[in-house]
């Protein structure tokens, strides 16, 4: 096992890893910005060592100065988390031209998946089935607009290099697509240094389900179940559950072959996710496969009771997993995610500030994932994630019921939160039969607007 490992995040995931790392008997060696210097994930780690000043430029996203301070730090590995440097192939690809094991997959795949046009081909040729659109990149207008005739609205206008739900945009007509293209395209290349976007078709009244996949480098690569995200805003999941509801169980082990075919087609090694549509008659869809740890990780390892973060340690660095087949991998009860963003409730806008209080009581069945504490500070450098409310229970409705008691005890001052949002989302109809769809919030938006206006 390794010795001593380089947390390349912060926040929430830098402190889960922390306490991985901890159970493990490894040194965690923490780098931190300026405004995160008094959050708890710097006060937990052994080694602190300082990046520089807020944005993410001259802090996370530093590749060869937090390579620099991995080998003044004599690390084994580093481990990046999610988001900012996770899914960057360029950076695994210096970590691993520096003796230093990168955990997650190998690099190639990170490029070959990061890519959404190219990941599409591959999945193709794997037949593994993806969304219609288009194979190659669009570089003007009038050719979007002539492939949009051919697919049909309403579509999807995506950022090849895109992620985290940045960079797509909902076309229903062309005068959309024709004012929303150019935008895109700058976006893209701003966010991902590329101005490659595509076409995809939108399928309406869908769930967004994806499945964990694992490989250990040994055995045909498995899957933990999945996990139903489709209550998003702004294509950012608030709440995730698994296992997913309304879902037969034909469907269901349809996406788990799908996923493993995927996962077999670039011969993955690591925790990764297949992201799929479902759409109503349950034919299922490729979107994307994540090649990191996910930030929903929790609810898989609460109805697994598998340590993800321990299974990336063991396969990175070589080591035999506890269990190394399918058949091993057994699920039981039941498990709802909820995101506290420090934002607006209703138009989910940031709200930064300073927590006055932010406190929440430790109970059996409720796992929180924290990442600020009481006099910490929410910046406008980050996403605004305060914390995660992650409840288990034996059946769905308990879990509900659970996290519906426990989200109503949570003390935060100082900032807005989306709680009152999540409390809705725990008292609707669609969501309590489990038939919501990516529309559930459009819808709920439309009619807290009604309500609002008196309608």
């Amino acid at each position: 096992m390794f010795q001593k490992i380089l947390i390349a995040n912060r926040g929430e995931i830098a402190l889960r890893i922390i306490k991985t790392c901890r159970k493990l008997g490894i040194t965690s060696v923490i780098v931190y910005s300026d405004e995160d210097a008094e959050l708890p994930f710097v006060k937990q780690g052994d080694i602190t060592v300082r990046l520089g000043p807020g944005p993410v430029q001259q802090s996370y996203l530093l590749q060869d100065r937090i390579i620099d301070i991995a080998k003044e730090q004599g690390v084994d590995a580093i481990h990046p988390g999610y988001g900012l440097l996770s899914e960057n192939s360029e950076f695994a690809k210096k970590v691993e031209g520096n003796d230093i094991t990168f955990i997650g997959p190998d690099s190639n795949v990170i490029e070959l998946m990061g890519d959404k046009i190219i990941a599409k081909k591959t999945m193709r040729k794997a037949n593994v089935p993806v969304i219609p659109g288009t194979d190659e990149g669009v570089m003007t207008v009038s050719e979007a607009l002539e492939e949009a005739k051919r697919i049909g609205y309403p579509l999807m206008l995506k950022a090849s290099g895109g992620g985290g739900g940045i960079g797509m945009v909902l076309c229903e007509d062309e005068a959309t697509l024709s004012q929303q293209f150019e935008s895109t395209r700058k976006r893209s290349e701003a966010y991902f240094k590329s101005d490659r976007v595509f076409l995809e078709k939108y399928i309406p009244n869908a769930r967004h389900v994806e499945v964990q996949i694992f490989g250990d480098g040994k055995n045909t690569p498995f899957h933990l179940f999945e996990r139903n995200c489709s209550i998003q805003r702004r294509n950012q999941k608030v709440v995730e559950e698994a296992p997913s509801p309304e879902l037969s169980k034909e469907c269901r082990e349809r996406l788990f072959e799908v996923a493993v075919n995927a996962a077999k087609a670039v011969q993955y090694k690591n925790a990764g996710t297949v992201e799929f549509i479902v759409d109503e008659k349950e034919e299922v869809y490729f979107l994307e496969m994540n090649t990191r740890l996910q930030v929903e990780h929790a609810i898989t390892e609460e109805i697994t009771g598998i340590d993800l973060v321990e299974w990336q340690l063991l396969v990175a660095c070589e080591s035999t997993l506890p269990l190394q087949n399918q058949k091993d991998i057994e699920q039981s009860g039941h498990s709802i995610e909820f995101r506290i963003y420090a934002e607006d409730p209703v138009k989910f806008f940031p709200s930064p500030g300073t927590l006055r209080q932010c406190s929440f009581k430790v109970i059996p069945g409720i796992r929180i994932d924290y990442g600020y504490a009481t006099g910490n500070k929410v910046t406008p450098f980050y996403d605004p994630l305060i914390m995660k409310v992650i409840a288990y229970a034996t059946t769905r409705d308990e879990c509900i019921q659970n996290a519906k008691k426990y989200l109503a005890t949570i003390e935060i001052e100082g900032v807005k939160t989306n709680i009152p949002f999540l409390l809705d989302v725990l008292q609707d109809e669609v969501f309590l039969d489990g038939k919501y769809t990516t529309k559930w919030i459009n819808d709920y938006q439309n009619k807290k607007g009604k309500i609002k206006h008196g309608h």
